[in-house]
């Protein structure tokens, strides 16, 4: 035997590892040691990735500082609140031609208005002309120029036939709807009892024009900040009240949570306040033997309020853009005791982020005395008016003013 035959012979007969596995046994032993493998070093990278993520996110200060607070459990949504698809039959008006008609208000039939690009206009018809401008250019109804360009929220008529306009930001005006004319009766931003007028929100006015009545939202957060202002729900709030002879400015209730829409009684004696994010509406009393008091006219909203206007039927209609389901879930309940949730969620998300989650449902309800609910109409998912914030009365018909949605809607009150 040659040499290189022997190589090739011990070539041959290697000592092998004798076992009892097959061979597709082993291949899957092995298959899930790498998968193992896998996993671990998958899991590894995501820590190193989100670690720095996670540090950063502590360190991060919340820009709010929510408190604890509580609600009541949502009234069932049934009977005078049973969903229905009434608010469905609104015709929209003006649609794409004006963004965020908040506020409306009626001489004869023609129709007043303040717009997110800062503007009082009037709807004659079918044609749309600008009253006035509060603030300055520019105005692309953006988050940066609200401050200069002003955001025209609560209209009213007053005895002598102008308009006494809220603005979030300038303040509150006086304004001729013929000339355009504005007087600025109070400066926003100023400091009255030591807090600042930063969120100027609604308005009402006495029959003979002699006291205004006005809403500030917040001393802390301005519109443009309203998601903050909801969710750190801190009561900071105030109603004040403005003497149209003597100019005098005063406070006539505070420590309000969201105070917004704003309805003088018929005596003149009470206002009654939307406490947005309590779910309920205040009477204010004003004047009287019980001035400075303040009482719930309705309590535990199946939604959060905005403005009120009276009804036809001595009522009063309650926009709500938001709902409290139940049966349901309600996001804003859950976290009414979870503030550190809250304040986490602001590490992470801008308000324009936040407001996709919050479900889009509007509902309308007529309020007799006593907060008793007489009728009310839905748009589950806000199909056709969304994001409402008034309705308004007249001629057997309901506007519909928005704080963001590009319309009015109308709806036809003979047709539901």
């Amino acid at each position: 035997m040659n040499e290189s035959a022997g190589l090739r012979f011990r070539r041959l007969h290697r000592p092998q590892v004798i076992t009892d596995e097959l061979p597709e046994q082993r291949r899957k032993g092995s298959s899930t040691y790498s998968g193992k493998i896998f996993r671990v070093t998958l899991l590894s990278l995501g820590v190193l990735l989100l670690l720095p993520l996670l540090v950063i996110i502590l360190i991060l200060e919340s820009p709010i500082k929510p408190e604890v607070f509580t609600l009541k459990e949502p009234p069932m949504m049934k009977a005078c609140w049973e969903p229905n698809l009434k608010l469905r039959e609104a015709q929209r008006l003006f649609e794409d031609q004006l963004v965020g008609p908040e506020s409306i208000a009626n001489i004869g039939d023609v129709l007043f208005s303040g717009t997110a690009d800062g503007k009082i206009v009037k709807l004659v018809g079918r044609r749309i002309h600008m009253v006035t401008r509060l603030g300055k250019l520019p105005c692309a109804g953006s988050r940066e120029d609200e401050p200069n360009c002003g955001r025209p929220l609560g209209i009213r008529v007053g005895p002598n036939g102008t308009l006494f306009v809220a603005d979030a930001y300038l303040g509150l005006f006086e304004v001729n709807p013929t000339t355009g004319e504005a007087t600025r009766l109070v400066n926003g931003g100023q400091v009255v009892a030591g807090r600042k007028l930063s969120f100027i929100n609604d308005v009402a006015v006495t029959q003979d024009g002699k006291k205004v009545y006005f809403t500030d939202s917040s001393s802390r957060w301005q519109r443009r900040d309203y998601m903050h202002l909801i969710m750190e729900a801190t009561p900071d709030g105030r109603v004040l009240e403005y003497n149209t002879e003597t100019k005098e400015l005063t406070v006539v209730m505070e420590d309000m949570r969201f105070p917004n829409g704003i309805q003088l009684l018929p005596d003149e004696e009470s206002v009654l306040v939307a406490e947005t994010t309590m779910a309920r509406i205040r009477r204010v009393h004003v004047a009287g033997l019980n001035k400075g008091g303040m009482d719930t006219f309705v309590d535990n909203l199946p939604g959060f309020p905005d403005n009120i206007r009276p009804s036809s039927t001595g009522g009063y209609w309650v926009a709500m853009s938001a709902v409290r389901p139940n049966p349901g879930f309600s996001m804003l309940d859950f976290l009414s005791q979870r503030p550190w949730i809250k304040k986490f969620i602001f590490k992470l998300f801008s308000q324009d982020i936040l407001m996709k989650f919050v479900p889009r449902y509007s509902l309308v309800a007529e309020l007799h005395d006593g907060g008793v609910c007489t009728r009310s109409f839905h748009d589950p998912n806000g199909l056709v008016a969304a994001y409402i914030s008034e309705v308004h009365e007249h001629d057997g018909n309901l506007y519909l003013g928005s704080f963001r949605s590009p319309y009015i809607a109308k709806l036809d009150l003979s047709k539901v």
